[in-house]
């Protein structure tokens, strides 16, 4: 019986990738309203590989090295983990899911006086925070690097992003070759089951 639920689960998980893309599942509510802790998500691999990361962009990306520490646990430890999240069966603990708030060549700050971030000099009109909420309760500037991204999640007051990482090596700065994918639904539950897009006026500025 296990060998067959198993057996389901590799064909399952297998069809979803053939035919969607990678699925991830939330693990927490740093992305919400837009995502929710439990949702199963749909990251395309290959977005990024005839198109520039853009901002408003929701990816997930590798922390290792940033968000988290390096993994130091035995390879067979690492390998069955790895099997287990193929197969939507566990959280990937390495992989964040944020938001695009700035690119190489990017200036940004918060928050302005009316609260919002800025991004080369214009507020960000960001629509998608839970309502109420200010941009940041934590106010900071940065310059983006050339290959480097600042992320921030939706959720502001709940979410490890850049801003933590500001004064830790590489200034809160994520490398692009750190991106794993692009977000580009929700998959499951099915009543959610949605596509994801990115913020359309964000790439413009």
């Amino acid at each position: 019986m296990i060998a067959a639920v198993a057996v389901v689960a590799v064909l399952a998980s297998a069809l979803l990738r053939s035919t969607l893309g990678d699925p991830y599942r939330i693990p927490s509510g740093s992305m919400e309203p837009l995502l929710q802790e439990g949702d199963r998500i749909i990251v395309d691999r290959e977005a990024y590989a005839t198109e520039p990361v853009r901002r408003g962009d929701v990816v997930v990306v590798n922390g290792e090295g940033s968000f988290v520490p390096y993994d130091s646990r035995p390879l067979l430890v690492q390998w069955g983990s790895g099997a287990l999240q193929w197969l939507g069966l566990a959280p990937d603990t390495t992989a964040y899911v944020k938001r695009v708030a700035a690119v190489g060549g990017d200036s940004l700050s918060c928050c302005s006086a009316s609260g919002r971030l800025e991004v080369n000099g214009q507020e960000l009109h960001e629509d998608y925070l839970a309502e109420g909420l200010p941009a940041s309760r934590i106010e900071f500037t940065a310059e983006v690097p050339a290959g480097r991204l600042f992320l921030l999640g939706d959720n502001r007051h709940h979410s490890v992003d850049s801003r933590g990482l500001l004064g830790a090596p590489g200034g809160g700065m994520i490398r692009e070759t750190q991106v794993i994918g692009k977000v580009t639904g929700i998959a499951w539950p099915l009543d959610r089951r949605t596509r994801v897009e990115a913020d359309p006026g964000a790439a413009e500025r």
